[in-house]
């Protein structure tokens, strides 16, 4: 049993270090998206976007046998930091790691 829950703890361990880094990843180019949303003056938040990718996390969330309505709020989440960085890029032109804390 010790050994069981040894071993599916470090595959919980290395799962959540794999989000964390696309995660980071998916950061990038968020905020890559907000340096070019600031140049070109497009607002922080496209909400049409959103809605778009709401319902197809939510058809790949059934699909992988997930709870779509935790995948919305995952996605939510992650949204309105997003959204955070986009705002801060467009007053400051960076965003403050320490601010998303």
């Amino acid at each position: 049993m010790n050994d069981e829950l040894a071993s599916l703890r470090r595959s919980i361990d290395n799962i959540d270090a794999a989000l964390i880094h696309l995660l980071a990843e998916r950061f990038k180019c968020t905020q890559a998206v907000g340096r070019l949303k600031a140049a070109t003056n497009l607002p922080p938040s496209d909400l049409e976007r959103e809605k778009t990718q709401i319902a197809r996390l939510r058809a790949l969330a059934e699909e992988a046998h997930l709870d779509p309505a935790f995948a919305e709020k995952w996605f939510n989440f992650v949204v309105a930091e997003v959204i955070h960085h986009h705002e801060q890029i467009a007053t400051t032109g960076t965003v403050s790691t320490a601010d998303s804390e």
